[in-house]
């Protein structure tokens, strides 16, 4: 499942359902199903640890806030149709919309990818700014309360009925109960869901887990107004280390070195700056070296495993209750899709909602959901296990496959055809198999 093959957001397709949602988390995934959710039910509370700002902030629960995030244009495309004129508000908040097609500078396989023959919009700004955007769009919705300072507890639960709450301190410390007809967990990848069902009789899920041992360090630099380019250099055997460079907002761009399998991403300046210098692409020591640092000190955020829980596999599951977002799958932050998939996550449970009664609602959206999945999961850990030591389960075909996508990538630096064929894949707007097409193949085996 991806953009092309996936209905687009339709709020007059829903029924309108009595009581209360309730979402756990107030990250993109969690404020995306808020969205959907309101078209459905009378009232709708958004529980979140932190406290919201009212600006652009990093949250302490979510310390990747401080790195690079892209936003996929499948996810860009979605919170666009959920929120008229969100790419408009970004810009205004000083955000960038380039042409991936022509801006974009990615590097993998000894070359750069070649200009496309198509625009690509691309919208560039921080997690932060993406996140108060959508934040305050779902502020402004009549039916929805945002709360923070608020931790979870437990859900509260009958036999035969389900899920039919929650239980969480406020800020204040107090214990409270709020009873929902649907409950939507969007703690992130540590959600307690799996432990829950298990310990109320329920089996959890299998869960894939790939090892990568990424680290990542980010630095702020400033940036001149009219430079508008993405640099993407992600690790490739045998190089260990990858970087990016993405203009935001405030005049400033985000710069990350990465670091796979023990090649750690540095701490220190001095050790960023000999990491920066050691590319084989001459701007990624010539962008930290050259410009003024807007940033104090350097970010560092590990990131042991790729994630995936099969919760689509799973033979009972209670009503009442869903799960998305890095809940379900965290993958990789190398290939940014986390965002993404949780915005397109919501679009599912948006159908879902249009098309199944409270008792069937899980099983189907998991199912949904789980193609979804398939699709990121491929790119993100198919490419993670062209490096020997990545260990976990790895999908059928893998190797093959990343030995098509090699050459693809080769050709791609000559063909710009290829080029746009890979990035609308990448990008998560049309399926893997789109580059099986016989025009694609033909273009990528001939000599």
């Amino acid at each position: 499942m991806v953009l092309a093959s996936t209905e687009r957001y339709d709020p007059s397709n829903v029924p309108r359902i009595t009581g209360r949602a309730v979402i756990l988390g107030g990250s993109i995934a969690g404020l995306a199903a808020a969205r959907v959710v309101s078209d459905v039910f009378d009232e709708v509370t958004v529980l979140e640890q932190d406290p919201l700002p009212d600006t652009p902030a990093m949250r302490d629960g979510a310390p990747q806030t401080s790195h690079p995030h892209v936003l996929l244009e499948a996810g860009r495309t979605t919170l666009e149709d959920y929120f008229p004129g969100f790419s408009e508000d970004v810009i205004r908040s000083g955000g960038l919309m380039i042409d991936a097609a022509t801006e974009m500078k990615y590097y993998e396989n000894g070359g750069f990818f070649a200009d496309g023959p198509n625009q690509l919009p691309m919208l560039c700004a921080s997690r932060a700014l993406f996140e108060h955007v959508v934040r305050e769009r779902v502020r402004g919705l009549p039916n929805v309360a945002l709360s923070d300072g608020c931790r979870f507890i437990n859900y509260t639960f009958t036999p035969g009925d389900g899920v039919t709450g929650v239980r969480y301190r406020d800020e204040n410390g107090t214990e409270r109960t709020l009873s929902a007809t649907l409950v939507v967990d969007a703690t992130g990848r540590t959600s307690r869901t799996p432990d829950w069902l298990e310990k109320n009789g329920f089996e959890a899920p299998d869960v894939d887990e790939v090892r990568v041992d990424v680290t990542y360090s980010t630095i702020r630099l400033d940036r001149p107004p009219d430079e508008r380019t993405v640099l993407f250099v992600p690790p490739s055997p045998p190089r260990t280390r990858g970087a990016a460079a993405i203009p935001i907002e405030d005049e400033q761009a985000e710069f990350i070195i990465q670091g796979i399998h023990g090649d750690d991403a540095p701490v220190e300046r001095d050790a960023f700056l000999e990491v920066a210098n050691s590319f084989p692409v001459p701007e990624v020591g010539r962008l930290p070296t050259e410009r003024e640092w807007a940033s104090e000190g350097i970010h560092h955020y590990p990131f042991p495993s790729s994630i995936r829980r099969h919760y689509d596999g799973l033979a009972e599951f209670p009503d009442g209750l869903v799960v998305t977002g890095d809940a379900i799958a965290s993958f990789n932050p190398v290939y940014g899709q986390g965002m993404s998939v949780g915005a397109l996550d919501a679009l599912l449970l948006h159908h879902t909602l249009a098309e199944t009664e409270r008792n069937g609602l899980a099983r189907e959206f998991f199912s949904s959901v789980a193609d979804l999945i398939d699709e990121a999961w491929q790119l993100a850990v198919g490419a993670d296990f062209e490096f020997p030591q990545t260990t976990g389960p790895k999908p059928r075909g893998t190797d093959l496959f990343n030995r098509y996508v090699n050459r693809l990538i080769r050709s791609a630096h000559t063909d710009g055809e290829l080029t746009d064929a890979f990035y609308r894949v990448f990008r998560l707007e049309r399926s893997v198999t789109t580059l099986l097409r016989p025009g694609v193949v033909r273009r990528v085996l001939r000599p």
